[in-house]
């Protein structure tokens, strides 16, 4: 397997993240050499220029974490965080319309991000905890069909987080057209590597750190 710290995006979003948080989540990229640092988009500037000459990828956000933005409005944002250096996009997919199973409307909001982020990575954040395995496969599909890179379980502030299910019936779904992202309450190595397992080849997480030096960490306080 290729090393773990290459499918790991060391992340720190909220509403009250400081400069100063984000200091160290740059120092323990750069020394864990994750695939990227995943920030909220006012950070992408600063975090892309402290991590130029480095392997390690920027990060950000879109539409996050409830997805309700309009297509235009998340179009707008990404082109921004593009500009501002943002190698990868994560955004969050309108659940009203996967529910709705209105496939032109998902197709379209997710669409209108990819072609704003002219050819970078866009990965599409379904929030799985509040869908049934008929909606994931739908929002997958829609996924592929409007040009995503990948799939992802979660945001981390919905109700639930990444399950071994949820990312194998992703994977199934998606086969080798696009990758799979697991995020939300992976918390160490084991969760990790059973994400991984499942068909994840990404993993989206705050204990990046934590991961790699294999401790365990309780449910209590943590974040995503």
């Amino acid at each position: 397997m290729t090393s773990l710290n290459t499918y790991i995006d060391h992340t720190k979003l909220g509403p009250t993240v400081s400069l100063e948080q984000i200091d160290q989540l740059i120092q323990e990229g750069l020394q864990y050499e994750f695939k990227s640092l995943c920030v909220n988009t006012h950070f992408v500037f600063y975090v892309s220029n402290k991590l130029k000459g480095s392997p390690v990828l920027t990060c950000t956000v879109i539409g996050f974490p409830h997805g309700s933005h309009t297509k235009d409005v998340k179009a707008f944002e990404t082109k921004e965080a593009i500009q501002a250096g943002a190698d990868e996009i994560d955004m969050v997919i309108n659940n009203t319309f996967v529910k709705a199973k209105d496939y032109q409307k998902t197709y379209e909001d997710i669409k209108a991000v990819v072609n704003a982020a002219d050819g970078k990575t866009v990965k599409v954040i379904l929030e799985t905890c509040y869908l049934t395995e008929e909606e994931i496969i739908f929002a997958c599909q829609c996924a592929k069909d409007a040009g995503a890179n990948f799939v992802k379980t979660s945001t981390g502030f919905g109700s639930g987080g990444a399950t071994f299910e949820h990312v194998k019936l992703m994977k199934q779904t998606v086969q080798d057209a696009l990758e799979v992202k697991a995020s939300g309450g992976i918390r160490n190595r084991d969760d990790a590597l059973k994400m991984i397992e499942a068909g994840a080849t990404r993993i989206g997480t705050s204990k990046g750190v934590e991961i790699m030096e294999n401790k365990e960490m309780s449910n209590a306080n943590t974040t995503y």
